[in-house]
């Protein structure tokens, strides 16, 4: 069964969507009427541009609103999603227990030049994230956050000298897409490395990283924004306990 949708603000099905955007235009009724063309352009109409500010000399930042004519399927959307149940603090501590026995190795850093760690820490810190404890405080776990700036090539090393059992990579600043430039790097590093372990759990976390972009880049799994530690913690013993029998069963 199809269902077409669109986007509304009064009325649904009236389509309206707002819109920021800078031009490299000097603030002008040209420059006005040039945010009115540009959304023309992308099929809009019953156009309104309700803020224009010069941002410089030579460019405008717009606010308008423009009613869509496009519409989608929305029966036909398929996303990859994670599909492992989250567990609470003390049911992930209890899984690890019973199901393998010792404590999880689990790393995290912020590799690159990227020097923002609140993502990183949220999920590491004992305080955690939103009433959620972090890493640290897990008894069955053994938590190390190598925090910023760590370069691939460093961590890596660190991954073979502690024996991890996964790691959590974290990237803020995206720029001219470096972030992806920097994590598939490490996936190519730690395909040359020796000592790794091949059932290692890889993740890796941003404000634009998806699960999806994650599975194609090659990782095992990808969070993004307001991901709290007991969600990544269930995945990686879900993980970890799928492949533990998943080897049982062959053998």
């Amino acid at each position: 069964m199809t269902t077409i949708i669109k986007p509304f603000g009064d009325i649904h099905g009236d389509g309206m969507v707002q819109l920021s955007f800078t031009l490299p235009v000097q603030t002008s009724p040209e420059a006005k009427q040039a945010a009115v063309e540009f959304l023309k352009k992308m099929g809009f109409e019953k156009i309104l541009v309700a803020h224009m500010e010069a941002m410089s000399t030579e460019t405008t930042f717009f606010v308008v609103y423009g009613s869509t004519t496009h519409e989608i399927d929305f029966s036909s959307i398929k996303v990859s999603k994670l599909e492992n149940p989250v567990l609470n603090f003390e049911d992930v501590n209890k899984l690890i227990e019973e199901k393998i026995g010792r404590k999880l190795v689990v790393v995290g850093a912020c590799i690159g030049s990227d020097a923002h760690t609140v993502g990183i820490d949220a999920i590491f810190n004992m305080k955690g994230f939103a009433h959620d404890w972090g890493f640290e405080r897990y008894p069955w776990m053994k938590a190390h956050n190598l925090r910023a700036q760590v370069s691939v090539e460093e961590l890596v090393k660190k991954l073979v000298e502690l024996e991890a059992d996964a790691v959590l990579i974290s990237r803020v600043v995206t720029q001219r897409d470096e972030h992806i430039v920097e994590l598939k790097k490490f996936l190519e590093v730690l395909k040359n490395t020796p000592g790794i372990s091949p059932k290692l759990i890889k993740i890796c976390g941003g404000p634009r990283i998806t699960h999806q972009d994650a599975l194609t880049w090659g990782y095992d799994a990808g969070f993004g924004p307001g991901t709290k530690p007991s969600q990544v913690a269930s995945f990686i013993v879900h993980r970890f306990v799928q492949g533990k029998e998943s080897v049982v069963s062959s053998q």
